[in-house]
C-alpha cells in the first residue's frame, strides 16, 4: 500500500477550501516561486542542465500567468481587466523571449512587475479582511 504525500494532501485541501482571492495569490506565488527557480539556470555550465532548469520553470511559470489571464472577466472587469490582460500577455512574451535566448533580462523584468502584483494583491485580501487570526488576537477571531 502506498502511503499519501501529506504535502501534496495539504496543498489540494488548501486549494480546495481557499477564496477565488487566495487562489489567485497562490498563482502569483507559484509562478513567481518558477521564475526564482530558472535564474540559477542561466549561469550552468552545462547546457543540458541549463536548459532543463530554464525551459521547464519558465514554462511552468508561462502555464500559470496564462491562467491568470484566462481567469480574467473583461466584462465585468472592464478597463482594469483588459490592463491586466495587456499585462499578462507582456509577461508571457518576455518569458518566451528569455527562454528562447537564454536570457535572464526578462525573467527578472517579469519578478519585479510579479512582485508588485503579488504583494497589492496580498495588501488588497488583507485589507478585506482585517481582522487576522494571529496568536495576539486569538480571542478576537475566536468571537468574531
Amino acid at each position: 500500500m502506498q502511503t499519501a504525500n501529506p504535502w501534496k494532501s495539504y496543498r489540494q485541501i488548501t486549494t480546495l477550501t481557499a477564496s477565488p482571492g487566495q487562489i489567485i495569490l497562490m498563482l502569483f506565488e507559484g509562478a513567481l516561486l518558477a521564475l526564482e527557480r530558472s535564474l540559477p539556470g542561466f549561469a550552468y555550465s552545462d547546457p543540458a542542465e541549463a536548459n532543463m532548469t530554464i525551459h521547464n520553470n519558465l514554462q511552468r511559470a508561462q502555464d500559470i500567468i496564462r491562467e491568470l489571464n484566462g481567469s480574467l472577466n473583461l466584462e465585468a472587469g472592464g478597463e482594469f481587466a483588459r490592463t491586466m490582460r495587456r499585462l499578462y500577455e507582456y509577461f508571457d512574451r518576455r518569458l518566451a523571449e528569455s527562454n528562447f535566448k537564454k536570457d535572464e533580462s526578462g525573467v527578472k523584468e517579469v519578478i519585479r512587475h510579479l512582485t508588485e502584483l503579488r504583494n497589492a494583491w496580498a495588501q488588497m485580501l488583507e485589507n478585506q479582511n482585517p481582522l487576522r487570526c494571529e496568536p495576539s488576537r486569538l480571542a478576537e477571531c475566536v468571537t468574531a
